[in-house]
């Protein structure tokens, strides 16, 4: 499509669609009855009689309903199929072509914005959701949950380790009335409303947002962290904050995935450790603790620390140089600060 034809396209769908108050009213009116005059309109509606004449005008201009010229004129309803028909297959042509010329946005690594508009929250749920390759932390309203259950299913069936809080816990499907299992790996409810929406995927593409924000408050916002170092801070408080304080278990199913596993948490690793039991191997990539470099440790797991608020876990690793203490981000006490950790059953995973 040319550019003036895409312009006069646009501009036709546009002139189609531009009806004023009194319009859209008079047309539902005359859609509901079938066949009215004016007067009728007028006494069924808030249009003042002057009134009715242009606006029925306006709407046969448009081919909304015809008008039989007799006394009294009678205005008819065009069955919404015809009289939509053409501009249905220009709004469908236009926005083929307008994808074609669309050309998306750069999303810089360390993109760090505020976004007020729920259907942006919404899109970037979705879009954290379906990007995660090896684990997800959710907390999600009921609402939430049903709208985008299709995706953690298959989230959850291509082995990504989801940790899904439902809030608040008193609106929260029972476990007979929802299978948690199949959406997540452990499903957890939290008591109150003030719990905000999160969304962390692989430890760093997150999304904070008060519930408020989900209901187009425009005095409250979300934070979206696009792939950046920053998602932590989410992460962090998901799990230290409210997955520490969801107190009631909606459904667990951790049992199938196979390892080797990757993990950006390392209290979901040293829980699964745990509960697995065994000889475990490990592959680290992070950070050294004292010096700031990047830093790759391997070898076999030799002890795990886990207390039982959740909130402190680290892994100690045998390698070829020595012993290795492993922590979380923002790591202090131990040797080396985790930001992917991958464990095998035999070996240490080897990195793509």
């Amino acid at each position: 499509m040319a550019t003036d034809e895409l312009r006069s396209t646009v501009e036709r769908v546009g002139d189609r669609f531009n009806l004023g108050e009194y319009e859209i009213d008079a047309y539902l009116t005359v859609l509901a009855h079938g066949q009215l005059t004016a007067s009728e309109i007028a006494d069924r509606t808030d249009i003042p009689q002057p009134r009715v004449y242009d606006t029925v005008r306006s709407l046969s201009d448009r081919g909304l309903v015809e008008l039989r010229e007799s006394r009294p004129m009678q205005i008819v309803a065009i069955d919404p199929g015809d009289a939509f028909d053409d501009v249905q297959d220009a709004l469908e042509e236009m926005v083929d072509e307008l994808e074609a010329r669309y050309t998306a946005p750069a999303r810089e690594t360390e993109a760090v914005s505020l976004v007020k508009s729920r259907s942006t929250i919404l899109r970037y749920l979705e879009q954290i959701i379906e990007q995660a390759e090896y684990e997800l932390a959710l907390s999600l309203t009921p609402d939430l949950l049903n709208r985008f259950e299709d995706q953690l299913r298959a989230a959850t069936a291509d082995n990504v380790s989801v940790d899904l809080i439902v809030t608040p816990a008193s609106e929260a499907p029972s476990p007979e009335e929802f299978e948690y299992r199949s959406v997540s790996t452990t499903a957890r409810a939290r008591r109150g409303i003030t719990t905000p929406v999160i969304a962390v995927a692989d430890g760093n593409y997150s999304i904070y947002a008060t519930q408020d924000a989900l209901r187009d408050d425009q005095d409250r916002y979300g934070v979206i962290f696009n792939r950046s170092a920053l998602g932590f801070l989410v992460s962090g408080f998901f799990g230290t904050v409210l997955w520490t304080t969801a107190e009631t278990t909606l459904g667990e199913n951790g049992e199938g995935r196979p390892y080797p596993r990757t993990y950006a948490s390392i209290r979901r690793c040293v829980k699964d450790l745990m509960e697995s039991g065994g000889e475990f191997y490990a592959t680290i990539e992070g950070r050294d603790v004292e010096q700031g470099g990047p830093r790759t440790v391997r070898g076999r797991v030799t002890d795990v620390a886990f207390e039982m608020t959740e909130e402190v876990a680290s892994l100690t690793i045998e390698t070829a140089d020595g012993t290795v203490t492993i922590g979380g981000r923002v790591a202090a006490l131990e040797d080396v600060e985790a930001h992917e950790i991958h464990i095998g059953r035999h070996e240490p995973p080897t990195l793509e």
